[in-house]
């Protein structure tokens, strides 16, 4: 259907050039034309233009950020050709699964599948439009592939959002020498989330951690295993996970009067509850998976081929406010969390 949708386009545009040539081949010579000069802000006459889908998870911060530099890469590198369709599922799969049924019937050219939900709903909806995944920790977990090579094949690539968990883990021992009980709190419906917690874990008890697991299954149960995972725990971790992020200020009520500290997996749940954080930038990531998609939709890139790309950079930062309350003082090297 992708296929289809890109050979009408440069159908289209090589019968326009066509109809082009042969008016100016009949044109007369007297006179000036009264076509005005195209705006460089809009696209030429002919150029073509695309339908890309955006289907977000659920909105929080992070999320947020990787969508708008998305867009704002395709609003640049394809100025004025690009039209979205926005949609947040609300952090419900079912939603997920709507929304992709719904840009399919509608023949978007691309989707932009923010976070797990999305990526594996557009995944079960669609073999032929290009989908890019972002905000995605772990494709092999997300789609259940065996024999990860870095690259899905097929209609499906992206970005993904992972730091490198062991040095997460040797934040935690740097910060936190002296604990000895590490609480993992995390949600269980999602995989990625999964994924890292038991990562991390085996990192942690390498380096001499009691390591143990408090999963919530959503945000009703949220507070209680939060409570629970501070009872029995000197640090905790928490990894990328979008229910978390979605829901800091209700970790920070449990967390933070009871005086334990939070190490989170990115700024964006770290600004909110933890104290510490090892992070990427949302923004940057979905900003090249919008360098991606302008290569696929001019047809520069087969998606079948790309890998999946990693944030280039990541920065130790901490919440002040967080480590006031605790009594902290985090090392120089540390940048706070604007």
């Amino acid at each position: 259907m992708r296929s289809m949708n890109v050979l009408s386009k440069v159908t289209s545009l090589a019968a326009a050039s066509a109809m082009v040539l042969s008016l100016a081949a009949c044109g007369g010579t007297s006179g000036t034309s009264s076509t005005p000069a195209p705006d460089s802000s809009t696209p030429a006459v002919g150029t073509a233009s695309y339908t890309v889908g955006i289907c977000q998870q659920m909105t929080h911060e992070a999320l947020d950020a990787a969508t708008q530099g998305f867009k704002d890469a395709l609003n640049e590198l394809l100025p004025g050709q690009v039209t979205f369709e926005e949609q947040d599922a609300g952090g419900e799969y079912a939603n997920c699964g709507t929304i992709m049924d719904g840009f399919v019937s509608e023949g978007v050219d691309l989707i932009l599948a923010n976070a797990t939900y999305p990526l594996q709903a557009a995944a079960s909806a669609t073999a032929d439009i290009p989908i890019l995944g972002t905000s995605v920790t772990d494709y092999a977990t997300a789609l259940s592939i065996d024999n990860w090579t870095g690259t899905v094949g097929g209609n499906i690539s992206g970005t993904s959002d992972l730091a490198p968990l062991d040095q997460q883990a040797a934040m935690l021992q740097e910060l936190f020498p002296d604990a000895t009980n590490v609480g993992l709190l995390y949600c269980s419906g999602e995989p990625n989330s999964v994924y890292q917690v038991e990562t991390i874990q085996g990192y942690l008890e390498d380096m001499g951690y009691t390591c143990a697991q408090y999963a919530f299954t959503d945000v009703n149960d949220l507070s209680s295993v939060a409570q629970t995972a501070c009872d029995n725990s000197d640090v905790i971790y928490i990894p990328t996970d979008n229910t978390a992020a979605a829901n800091t200020e209700t970790i920070a009520n449990v967390v933070i009067p009871a005086g334990v500290p939070v190490i989170a997996g990115e700024s964006g749940i770290c600004s909110g509850c933890g104290v510490a954080t090892l992070s990427i930038s949302y923004y940057d990531i979905g900003y090249k998976t919008g360098e991606m998609a302008a290569q696929i939709l001019t047809g520069e890139a087969d998606i079948s081929t790309m890998p999946v790309e990693y944030a280039p950079n990541v920065t130790k930062m901490y919440n002040a406010a967080n480590c006031e309350a605790l009594g902290l003082t985090m090392p120089a090297d540390y940048e706070p969390i604007a």
